[in-house]
């Protein structure tokens, strides 16, 4: 499993179940790549997620093969391990994951990439409040998903100003930029990319792989060939 981070200087952590990995996530990952010049992104799959206690489909190892094989030849990508299953049978907190990472690239700026479906419950995560002072929140808009009142998403106690809106840089990347500050008066800076139109759904796929029992492969528009050829090979969401 590859593990090796480019650069080591600007790495976004890309969590999720990854049940299955599709387009939709290489899209996600391509635009905040590009937008904010990270580094790396790094791809990785959770073992237990606190907020679906009934868990993914397909195993975690299956789901970290396929994070694998997604990513394959896409540069500036990488998959990581640092969300496996805890042996205790624990969830897996996504702050701990971030403190994780902060041991392992001490001198990189973390960034936390997520889709705007995992933001709408960032309060309910476990200590979502610290998560983007640990490593600043990128967020990727999603067709339906209403981010206009932010301050209302964010877990209490945190305050949400806006600095400009634009394009990255460097690039001709649409890029929203926001400040968060706490209750003891520290702030960090939230990236928005706005101009999203990603509907790619992978419990959509999981049902269309339900119910193709043969030829589901063929002509398919929303995973890589070699996802879609692992899940065929290995029979998962039948």
């Amino acid at each position: 499993m590859k593990q090796t981070v480019a650069g080591g200087r600007r790495i976004a952590f890309f969590g999720g179940s990854f049940d299955p990995p599709h387009l939709g996530h290489i899209a996600i990952a391509r635009a905040a790549q590009t937008a904010l010049d990270l580094d790396t992104v790094l791809f990785a799959p959770v073992g237990i997620q606190p907020l679906k206690p009934l868990g993914s489909t397909a195993s975690f190892e299956d789901r970290a093969a396929m994070t694998e094989l997604a990513i394959r030849g896409q540069p500036n990508f990488a998959t990581s391990l640092v969300d496996a299953p805890d042996p205790t049978g624990e969830p897996n907190y996504t702050i701990d994951t971030l403190q994780r990472l902060q041991a392992q690239f001490p001198t990189a700026q973390l960034f936390t990439l997520v889709g705007a479906d995992s933001f709408l419950s960032l309060r309910r995560w476990y200590r979502g409040a610290e998560i983007p002072f640990l490593a600043p929140l990128i967020v990727a808009s999603r067709p339906g998903q209403d981010l206009g009142d932010m301050a209302s998403i964010l877990p209490d106690g945190l305050t949400i100003y806006a600095e400009k809106t634009g394009h990255s840089a460097k690039h001709e990347v649409p890029l929203r930029l926001f400040t968060l500050r706490n209750q003891i008066g520290l702030s960090t800076l939230f990236y928005l990319l706005p101009g999203l139109e990603i509907e790619i759904s992978a419990s959509d796929i999981r049902r269309q792989v339900s119910a193709a029992l043969e030829g589901f492969c063929a002509g398919h528009e929303l995973l890589s060939d070699s996802v879609c050829e692992y899940i065929a090979a290995h029979g998962l969401y039948r």
